[in-house]
């Protein structure tokens, strides 16, 4: 089983790649495939063919997938691209943390 340090709706940096220092919000996370969709980064052209009728065809820009190991996770309150920690609390839970500042990122 793989271990990810990023989850859905975290805010993220890209660190490397043609995307490096494009700043979004995670959208998925494959964590059997170790990658991460986030948003406005990695965007691949999709041509769409109208399959019934109604449907419009064209061509469609979305989000592609990236490795999970090219992005770092953002501080909402140090606002800087950070490393995760994880720490145990009192009543057993194990939250992410901070590595700059220590604030925790669990709500």
């Amino acid at each position: 089983m793989n271990n990810i340090h990023i989850k859905k709706n975290d805010t993220v940096v890209v660190i490397s790649g043609e995307d490096k220092g494009k700043k979004g919000k995670v959208l998925n996370v494959d964590v059997a495939n170790n990658r991460v969709i986030v948003e406005s980064v990695n965007m691949a052209t999709k041509h769409k063919k109208p399959r019934k009728q109604g449907d419009i065809g064209g061509i469609i820009h979305q989000e592609a997938p990236v490795s999970a190991t090219n992005v770092m996770h953002v501080c909402d309150k140090c606002g800087k691209a950070t490393r995760v920690g994880y720490v145990t609390l009192g009543d057993g839970t194990k939250v992410r943390v901070c590595k700059k500042c220590g604030e925790t990122f669990e709500k």
